[in-house]
């Protein structure tokens, strides 16, 4: 049995091709995800190995406010200079020095730009000098207030040379200085990881980078010969107290690549969740291949249990095919995973990493189990219906010249409408109930029980849409009969519509939620919004852009401005517990320029204004006192002199100006300008982008363009979620071509009757084509009709969240249709062309 089960798969081998194409692109992703991550992450353990390789011991400060990687940036506390005083009086140090580095330095490129980090920091150091990593390759160090050094990777991306003069943006507004040297790294290196790094002399660097003078952000040491890293931590350790966080070399570049790993386990789950799609629509695939050949293999499987074989042998027979092509696949798979992985990691260091030198792409166990499991399991999962409805051929089927009649739709059909309605109820609790940490897992389990159940029902709901679409061919017997052979097996136009249905699902829903949320923002701004110029810019690094906050003071002179205020923004502690905070210059100009109503008082250092829900959520009033622990400084505690309504100004908490010299950015990030009644836009907005000279990283813009630039980030998630799951619709177009070309070896002696009885070889392709896009067009007009409902759930259900306005995307719904058409026509290609050649005379004689 076993022979004649391999015997039967190897005589069809462009039959196993098409079965495992899907599990190949399937596991390609999930393979290609755990490739990718373990690369990034060992090439960013050797940065941070070669970062701290000239350290023994670090020393820091503990943050006042400790920040994860998902979080936000972490903010260095200061380290007082008498602290390094200290540490080398410690038995064993050989050597300690006192290092100025901060996230922050924004170099001004020749062409008037700021550079651009799409991950990496742009630190600001003080000069040390040359060791065993930094090494000159022009110029010198700085040594003058007004001098600075950078490395390679800064020099050629701002185009710059020894002798130029060069605006650096940092704590403070931009300031000129004199390039006097750039610097490699060990290993010819023109970077560590893609940071970029602007050098100053110390007193600048303190200054500029960490907020005041005689301050360091960490202490390097150096153990002498005889005392090992560990032994000197532990007595820097007795010495300073827990005031001071003090770790090996190899713990701090341990932690710092714990850290990261933070990040890059998101972007792994990501890649995951869009392969557990890819893979779920492969299930599709798989499962109507297999019914496809069953249907084939009646006769084969019938004679077989003739001649003895028991249904156990026959389940096993269909099984071990699939634990072949399971097995192929996974291999095929994870191949195609690894390419995918190096490929992926390529593209981040050379883009996202800015020069990341990468490690030799590897292949963890991870993935060579994951590749496997997943393989086999979606294969033979996908397998087991069609092996059962093999086992129950009877021996007499031999015997007849029929196919196997379709089956009653009234069990599926009872089914789907249960497993749909246990998937609109962990979708409705999840959605609307208090379900607590249990709210994600049950959406995501209602939205796949859900497309579980919408799947199951399908075959009821094919035979009248698909005769309904079939209509508008219907003009020509090519159509005609390419119309009746898309309704003939309502299972298998449901499975291979199915698979189509869940990737245009996913996107018309997102694309719904985004939507709804971009026409929300618009008309909340529009409702709440009195600036009618905002200053703001694009975020091109991991801090957010800044500019001089004398510009509001100034733009509030202009004649024709009615009010200026400008919003500063940071994470603090209040009362211990982490919280984002606005604070802003004038709270009566703020107010003007938003939608403020209620009359405010001036605020003074020590005081604060909250929102009235939030102010009940915490159970304050007014007079009520709270301590405040911005990033730097010590805490202070601010007392609560009113409320507000809430949307009626920026965020849920103000604080004064004052407490910004104090915050990670002291700099404001946005400006609201509000003009006196009449004064059109066009006489003010050239004087404030003027004014914007020296802050090349944000741009004054009236309030509409502000607006539709906020909502642009939405059309691209929209793009990134469609470029993502491109991989599952690609798996449905790959099963309307399997299904077409098995179903064409299927009915090779229909066909042939057909051509004998007149039919030419264009009125062929133009029914298999006709057959390929009605399948199609049903799939995508279910996908948009479910991601639809689906979206439009969501929406209501984040009416609460801000989401108000409810907006279905018609024109790319539309879009889709004219795609799955589209998409339709490229499937027949093979098919048809197969169907039209064959020998009319052999194909009447197939058997």
């Amino acid at each position: 049995m076993l022979r004649a089960t391999l015997k039967s798969l190897l005589a069809r081998k462009l039959r196993l091709i098409l079965s495992g194409l899907a599990v190949v692109l399937g596991v390609m992703f999930v393979a290609g995800a755990f490739v990718v991550t373990d690369t990034l992450s060992r090439s960013f353990d050797a940065v941070f190995a070669s970062a701290y390789s000239t350290t023994d011991v670090g020393v820091t400060a503990r943050p006042k406010v400790e920040v994860s990687e998902m979080e936000g940036e972490q903010v260095a506390a200061p380290l007082p200079a008498g602290v390094l005083g200290t540490i080398k009086t410690v038995p064993g140090v050989r050597e300690a020095a006192g290092l100025v580095e901060a996230d922050g330095a924004r170099v001004i490129g020749s062409d008037g730009k700021v550079l651009t980090s799409m991950g990496p920091p742009r630190l600001g150091v003080a000069w040390t000098g040359e060791d065993d990593l930094v090494r000159l390759r022009a110029g010198c160090g700085p040594s003058a207030p007004d001098e600075i050094a950078v490395n390679a990777t800064v020099a050629e991306a701002a185009g710059l040379k020894v002798g130029d003069k060069v605006g650096v943006l940092t704590l403070q507004p931009k300031k000129q200085f004199t390039l006097v040297g750039v610097y490699g790294y060990s290993g010819d290196r023109d970077s560590l990881g893609g940071v970029q790094e602007v050098a100053f002399t110390e007193p600048v660097a303190q200054k500029l980078m960490l907020g005041k003078t005689g301050v360091y952000s960490s202490v390097r040491v150096r153990a002498a010969a005889d005392v090992t890293p560990e032994a000197l931590r532990d007595r820097i350790t007795a010495t300073l107290g827990s005031a001071y966080v003090v770790k090996t070399g190899d713990q701090l570049a341990e932690d710092n690549a714990a850290d990261l790993q933070e990040g890059l386990s998101f972007f792994s789950q990501i890649l995951l969740g869009f392969a557990g799609v890819a893979l779920f629509v492969g299930v599709f695939l798989i499962l109507n291949t297999f019914s496809i050949i069953v249907a084939q293999r009646t006769r084969e499987l019938a004679l077989l249990r003739a001649m003895g074989a028991s249904r156990r042998q026959v389940i096993t027979s269909v099984l071990v095919e699939a634990v072949a092509i399971g097995l192929v696949a996974a291999v095929l798979g994870l191949a195609a995973g690894v390419g995918a992985g190096a490929g992926l990691a390529y593209l981040f260091g050379s883009f996202a990493g800015g020069g990341l030198d990468l490690a030799p792409v590897g292949v963890p166990m991870t993935a060579v189990i994951s590749s496997f499991a997943v393989g086999l399991i979606v294969t033979v999962v996908a397998a087991v219906l069609p092996a059962l409805r093999a086992a129950r051929i009877a021996p007499i089927a031999a015997m007849q010249d029929v196919a196997t009649p379709d089956r009653p739709l009234t069990r599926i059909s009872v089914a789907g409408g249960a497993v749909t309605a246990a998937g609109a109820a962990a979708l409705g609790v999840g959605l609307f109930a208090d379900a607590g940490d249990a709210g994600l897992w049950l959406i995501l389990g209602g939205v796949l029980v859900s497309f579980i159940g919408v799947a199951l029902l399908t075959p009821l709901i094919s035979r009248p849409v698909v005769s309904l679409l079939g209509r508008l061919f219907s003009w020509s017997l090519p159509g005609r009969l390419g119309r009746l052979n898309s309704g003939r097996n309502p299972r298998r136009t449901a499975i291979t519509a199915a698979a189509l249905m869940v990737g245009i699902a996913l996107v018309t829903g997102v694309t719904v939620v985004m939507d709804s949320a971009k026409s929300s923002l618009k008309a909340e701004a529009g409702r709440v919004l009195k600036a009618q110029i905002m200053i703001s810019g694009d975020q091109n690094g991991p801090r957010p852009p800044t500019y001089d906050p004398a510009v509001v003071r100034e733009a509030a002179a202009i004649p024709g401005v009615r009010a200026a205020a400008g919003l500063w923004n940071d994470q603090v502690l209040i009362n211990g517990e982490k919280q984002w905070v606005n604070a802003t210059d004038d709270l009566a100009q703020l107010a003007q320029t938003y939608g403020g109503t209620a009359a405010l008082p001036a605020l003074r250092d020590d005081q604060m204004v909250v929102s009235a829900p939030e102010a009940a959520e915490r159970g304050w009033q007014v007079g009520t006192r709270v301590t405040v622990q911005p990033s730097r400084g010590e805490a202070r505690d601010y007392t609560v002199v009113a409320t507000y309504p809430e949307d009626s100004l920026p965020g849920s908490i103000l604080l004064p100006a004052a407490v910004t010299k104090d915050f990670g950015i002291p700099q404001p990030m946005l400006g609201f300008v509000r003009l006196a009644d009449g004064v059109p836009v066009s006489a003010v907005l050239p004087q404030i982008k003027a004014l914007l000279a020296d802050s090349p990283e944000v741009s004054a813009t009236d309030a509409a363009a502000f607006v539709d630039q906020q909502a642009a980030t939405f059309d691209t998630l929209i793009t990134m979620i469609q470029v993502l799951l491109a991989l599952a619709i690609l798996i449905a177009v790959l099963g309307v071509v399997n299904t077409l070309a098995l179903s064409v070896l299927e009915r090779t002696r229909e066909l042939g009757l057909l051509r004998a009885v007149g039919l030419g070889r264009a009125q062929t392709m133009r029914m298999v084509t006709v057959e390929a896009v009605v399948i199609s067009v049903f799939g995508a007009l279910l996908g948009v009709t479910v991601g639809a409902g689906m979206g439009t759930a969501v929406t209501r259900a984040l009416e609460n969240d801000g989401i108000t306005e409810l907006v279905l995307p018609w024109s790319r719904m539309g879009t889709y249709l004219v795609f799955a058409a589209l998409v339709g026509v490229i499937a027949a290609v093979l098919p048809a062309i197969r169907a039209a050649r064959l020998n009319v005379l052999g194909a009447i004689a197939h058997d």
